[in-house]
C-alpha cells in the first residue's frame, strides 16, 4: 500500500500563535509537513523554521504564496492584516486556514468569502471552542435535543493578565476576544440566529488607556430568533488564570462546559483548599488547536467542505460590530441592521 504524501503547508507569520501552528504542522500531525514560513519581521521565519527542521524561509509573504511547493497555508498574523492575505492566498490557488477574526470589516468578509468561492479552494477560519471535547460534546447534545429548547445560553473569555495595553487596537475586546464567544453561542444554539444585542463596557482594568479606545471589560446580551437569550462576558485580568467557560439552560435540562483546573487535583492544608489553574491559551485548548489543523488538512485532501467556514466567521463578526455599535451609542442594536 503506498504512503500518501505529505501535505505541504506554509505557514505565515511566526509569533506566539503561529510559532504553535508551526510546532503541530511539523511535528504533531502525521500526513503534513511544514514546507515553509514567512514572516516579515527580520529573522523570525528563519529563526523559527531552523529549530522545526529544514524548512522554507521567506521574509516577504508573497514569496511563500508563489512557492509551487505549498497547497496549503496557515494565516497566523495580526487580526487587522487577515482578510488581505485571505484573498492573496486563495488567489494564488492555496488552501486557507485563518486565524480569527477572518476580517474586521463586513466588505473585507465578504471579499474573503467570495475570492475563495471563486478560487474553489477550502477556506476554514480558527474557532477553536468548536473543537474542544466539552463544547464539541455540548453542541451535539443540543442538536440531538437533549436539553430540549435553549432558552439561557452564557460564554465567557478572562484572559489572565493585560500586559502591554498600549499595543492592543480599539475594540479588540470584541473584535478579537468575544468574538470566540458569538461563535460558540451560535453554535450552542443551533439553527437559531442572533438578532438584537446590548453591549456594555468599560476600562476597569487600565482605566488610564480608556481614552486611547482600550476596553478591557465588556457585557454583551444577544437575543436570537427563536427566543432563546444570551450573554457573552470578557475580561482581560483573571488573576487567576485563563478561564474559558460555557453553559446552555434549555427547556429540559443544562450543559456546562469549561473548567480552568490543570489537573483533577485538589489541594487542602491550613489555608484551606486550592487547585492550579491553565494559565494561557495553548495550555486550555492545546488539542482543540491541533484537532483543527488536523480538519483542515482532511479537508484539502479529501476536497470536503471546513466545518468552520468563512460565513460562519461573518456572522461572529456582525455580532462583534453590532456590539460595538451598542457601547457607542448605548441602547440595542439589531444585527440585521449590521449586516
Amino acid at each position: 500500500m503506498t504512503t500518501p504524501r505529505p501535505l505541504p503547508v506554509g505557514l505565515i507569520g511566526a509569533g506566539r500563535m503561529g510559532s504553535f501552528h508551526a510546532e503541530t504542522l511539523a511535528r504533531r500531525l502525521p500526513g503534513v509537513r511544514l514546507a515553509a514560513i514567512a514572516d516579515p519581521a527580520p529573522g523570525a521565519a528563519q529563526g523559527l523554521g531552523d529549530r522545526l527542521g529544514r524548512t522554507a524561509a521567506y521574509t516577504e509573504i508573497a514569496e511563500l504564496l508563489a512557492d509551487p511547493g505549498v497547497e496549503a497555508v496557515v494565516i497566523a498574523t495580526p487580526a487587522r492584516t487577515h482578510a488581505g492575505l485571505v484573498e492573496a492566498a486563495v488567489r494564488a490557488g492555496k488552501a486557507v486556514y485563518c486565524e480569527k477574526p477572518m476580517a474586521v470589516t463586513l466588505e473585507e468578509a465578504d471579499r474573503a468569502i467570495e475570492a475563495a468561492a471563486a478560487a474553489g479552494v477550502p477556506l476554514q477560519v480558527g474557532f477553536n471552542r468548536r473543537y474542544d471535547t466539552g463544547f464539541h460534546a455540548a453542541h451535539e447534545k443540543v442538536r440531538a435535543g437533549a436539553i430540549g429548547t435553549p432558552q439561557l445560553l452564557r460564554s465567557l473569555t478572562r484572559d489572565p493578565e493585560l500586559a502591554d495595553p498600549g499595543r492592543i487596537p480599539p475594540w479588540t475586546i470584541f473584535l478579537e476576544t468575544l468574538i470566540h464567544d458569538f461563535d460558540i453561542l451560535r453554535h450552542l444554539n443551533p439553527g437559531a440566529t442572533p438578532v438584537e444585542v446590548f453591549a456594555f463596557a468599560d476600562a476597569l482594568v487600565r482605566p488610564d488607556f480608556k481614552d486611547r479606545g482600550l476596553l478591557d471589560t465588556a457585557v454583551v446580551t444577544i437575543r436570537f430568533d427563536n427566543g432563546a437569550l444570551a450573554t457573552a462576558e470578557a475580561n482581560f485580568q483573571a488573576v487567576y488564570g485563563y478561564d474559558v467557560r460555557g453553559e446552555v439552560f434549555g427547556s429540559a435540562g443544562m450543559l456546562t462546559m469549561g473548567d480552568i483546573r490543570r489537573g483533577h487535583l485538589t489541594a487542602y492544608g491550613p489555608d484551606g483548599s486550592a487547585a492550579e489553574c491553565v494559565a494561557y491559551d495553548q495550555e486550555l485548548f492545546r488539542d482543540a488547536y491541533v484537532a483543527e489543523l488536523a480538519d483542515f488538512a482532511e479537508c484539502v485532501r479529501t476536497g470536503r467542505a471546513p466545518s468552520v467556514t468563512g460565513q460562519d466567521a461573518r456572522a461572529a463578526l456582525s455580532v462583534a460590530l453590532a456590539a460595538i455599535e451598542s457601547v457607542t451609542t448605548g441602547g440595542p442594536v439589531r444585527v440585521g441592521d449590521i449586516a
